[in-house]
């Protein structure tokens, strides 16, 4: 890559010699340095910190240090090295061990936009870098391809921990690829650092980030906060996930187990030279010792990462059936889509019944004792002849059926004289994306019926390894007002199944109702068709 040549008279920290521009980004700029200590080669990194940061300022060397640590800790070998963080002229300097290697949007730049194989195969690495950060509590909040560096003889290495949160400022680097949550300047989080790898993806495939740089900072996070993405065009089977990963809702973006099984079918399906053989060429790598006319060798884009064996589901969501939604007067059924397994495992094989932690407390349904996998007193498994089973509450029958050229049914259970209703649908006719397919195609027929009034968010999660996408709502009068809580999955191959438990509204928190739900969601199992 081309590298501009720069020196200075006085080394950074007293210490630190500025040899060679090798990389600059918004607010960012990266120089190949000798440290006149050890007389070992080095990277220094310059980032402008916001006018009037005073105190933060002087706070950020030390978070920056202690961040990187902790995440260099948990994820060995994955994150760059920093050896020293100073304040100095306004602006932060981070000083890591030499990284032999090529930011991405240098390769990007010199090699246009990738295959959908290596696309994959870097954002897996990059996913195993956030997943042990994430265990750890720590969000990186400063992600972008300046921040990737891509090696021939090992997986990539992420360097920027530590720079979210140093100062008030909501992003502080490449504000082109900040989540609308940091636009907006408020909390971020894990979905934040997911946001940006979507972000990451879209710039492989496509060649050019989703949203554009504006020149101004202020004026570029507006766009990502206002705009819709740039569509894509390039990303072929990582379609649906990147776009998934670009919902600015923060509670609609998929789990990162769904991201990893998306991205690993991806490469399974690739064809096996690609799949299996990093690209590599050279790129400018300084050997440890020498001055600036030091020979270098030039190191692109490849990685050795091991394809993990995942069973994957098709990633795509199933429309819903017209007809009653069981009570709900709902017109369409929910989404079905596929997720991965969840960390909340419940009793009995199946994923644990309770809807994600950005749900309200009582959308949470009570799971059945641990380790016990058994059904609660009066329940039996009802096994359908259309090809599912689940277990049903003593004197629960089928109520309703209804068909549709066989491509897709809908059966509504529950008992007399019992208000509550399990309706189960089938679907063949999917979309593209479970969460969307809750949005747009069925909220529109539940506003139409009246009196709808939708709970929370629509979260995406995972159910029995599958991408999965929740919803729960009100509906109807005051007197006879009931609340819904709808699941649809996938089964891969187009075919899909929803869920929808309808109570009254007053009896939602009942202990059997709780217990009903739990049950529901752990015992039911598809079938053939």
């Amino acid at each position: 890559m081309g590298r501009a040549h720069v020196s200075t008279d006085r080394p950074v920290a007293g210490r630190y010699r500025l040899v060679e521009v090798t990389h600059r980004e918004t607010n960012r700029v990266s120089w190949y340095a000798d440290d006149l200590r050890t007389g070992r080669p080095c990277l220094a990194t310059r980032t402008e910190l916001p006018r009037g940061a005073g105190d933060a300022a002087r706070r950020a060397p030390s978070r920056v240090l202690r961040t990187t640590g902790t995440v260099g800790g948990l994820c060995p070998g994955r994150v760059a090295t920093v050896v020293d963080a100073v304040d100095e002229a306004g602006a932060l300097w981070t000083v890591t061990a030499w990284i032999d290697g090529t930011p991405l949007d240098e390769v990007l730049r010199e090699r246009g936009p990738f295959t959908w194989a290596r696309a994959a195969r870097v954002g897996l690495e990059l996913l195993d870098v956030l997943d042990a950060a994430h265990a750890g509590a720590v969000t990186h909040g400063e992600l972008s391809p300046g921040q990737v560096f891509l090696r021939d003889d090992g997986p990539v290495v992420v360097t920027g921990y530590g720079l979210a949160g140093t100062t008030s400022a909501p992003r502080l680097t490449a504000p082109s690829y900040a989540s609308p949550e940091q636009a907006r300047d408020q909390r971020i989080g894990p979905a934040a650092d997911l946001w940006a790898l979507g972000a990451i993806l879209y710039t492989m495939l496509e060649g050019r980030p989703p949203f554009r740089d504006r020149g101004r900072p202020e004026a570029t996070l507006r766009g990502v906060d206002r705009l819709p993405p740039r569509t894509p065009v390039r990303c072929g089977p990582l379609t649906q996930v990147v776009r998934g990963l670009l919902r600015k809702d923060a509670r609609e973006r998929p789990t990162r187990q769904v991201v990893r099984e998306a991205l690993t079918r991806v490469l399974r399906e690739a064809p096996p030279a690609e799949a299996a053989t990093p690209d590599a060429r050279s790129h400018g790598a300084p050997a440890a010792g020498g001055g600036p006319e030091r020979s270098r060798r030039n190191r692109v884009l490849g990685t050795a990462l091991a394809v993990v064996t995942v069973a994957v589901a098709v990633f795509v969501a199933a429309r819903g059936l017209p007809g009653s939604g069981g009570g709900t007067g709902a017109a369409d059924a929910p989404p079905a889509s596929a997720s991965a397994p969840g960390s909340s495992g419940a009793p009995g094989g199946g994923d644990g019944p309770g809807v994600p932690d950005t749900s309200p407390p009582s959308a949470t349904p009570t799971p059945s004792p641990p380790g016990t996998g058994g059904l609660p007193p009066g329940f039996r498994t009802y096994r359908a002849p259309e090809g599912f089973s689940v277990a049903l509450p003593a004197g629960w029958k089928r109520l309703a059926t209804s068909d549709t050229a066989g491509l897709a049914y809908r059966v509504t259970f529950g008992a007399d004289g019992d208000p509550r209703t399990l309706a189960v649908t089938y679907s063949e006719r999917v979309g593209a994306d479970a969460v969307a397919v809750w949005r747009d195609d069925v909220e529109p027929g539940l506003e139409r019926s009246g009196r709808y009034e939708r709970i929370g968010g629509i979260r995406a999660r995972t159910y029995q390894g599958r991408e999965a996408a929740d919803m729960e709502w009100y509906a109807g009068d005051d007197d006879a007002r009931v609340r819904t809580f709808g699941r649809g999955f996938l089964l891969g191959g187009g075919r899909g199944f929803s869920l929808r438990w309808t109570t009254p509204a007053a009896d939602w928190e009942e202990p059997a109702s709780r217990e009903a739900l739990s049950t529901f969601l752990r015992t039911f199992r598809p079938g053939p068709p």
